[in-house]
């Protein structure tokens, strides 16, 4: 008997982005077929993370990006996405800790940038969160959604009156969750 292969075949996997793109529960199911078949492809696992995500089922998102942060640590955008995905739940501490090892990466890496960006957003540094994260947009040419989903965040830091004060004390996590709170679905 031979083994399972531990990677959907690059052809299976395009279809099932397809499947997915055109309809999501159905795409979920064939999914779930195939990571019952290829339990270690951490691209499976991460793609139904962000799949959950998009249902705004958040939990099941983090185990689903936690498992193919584990399956494959050196996975950098799903470990980005891991990280990202817990800050926008009010986990800044476990996004920073998920984001460490993009840090290693080169300086002019587009993640890298990106969770630098994320990390001065926690601390309420807005004008570095927005120079890095326009620096991070200018480098990304591989994920253009990430693009709009910072680009989202430097709007919503330029939005806020006094450059980041408001009448109501917001922190930089209860900002992310709002921000999190009205974004669209995909």
């Amino acid at each position: 008997m031979e083994p399972t292969p531990s990677y959907c075949p690059d052809g299976r996997m395009s279809a099932l982005v397809s499947a997915v793109g055109a309809d999501t529960r159905s795409g979920m199911r064939d999914l779930d077929s195939m990571l019952h078949e290829y339990p270690r492809d951490a691209r499976l696992h991460f793609l139904k993370g962000s799949l959950l995500a998009g249902e705004q089922d958040y939990a099941g998102a983090r185990v689903s990006m936690r498992q193919a942060v584990d399956l494959a640590p050196d996975y950098h955008v799903a470990r980005f996405q891991l990280g990202f995905l817990l800050l926008t739940s009010g986990e800044p501490h476990a996004a920073q800790e998920a984001w460490g090892p993009l840090h290693s990466l080169p300086a002019d890496n587009y993640l890298h940038i990106f969770a630098q960006g994320l990390c001065h957003l926690i601390k309420d540094d807005f004008t570095e969160t927005v120079k890095l994260l326009q620096d991070g947009i200018v480098r990304n040419k591989e994920n253009p959604a990430m693009n709009r989903d910072m680009q989202m965040i430097i709007d919503e830091v330029r939005n806020k009156p006094d450059g980041g004060a408001r009448d109501t004390p917001v922190s930089s996590v209860d900002f992310l969750l709002q921000q999190a709170a009205f974004k669209p679905k995909r």
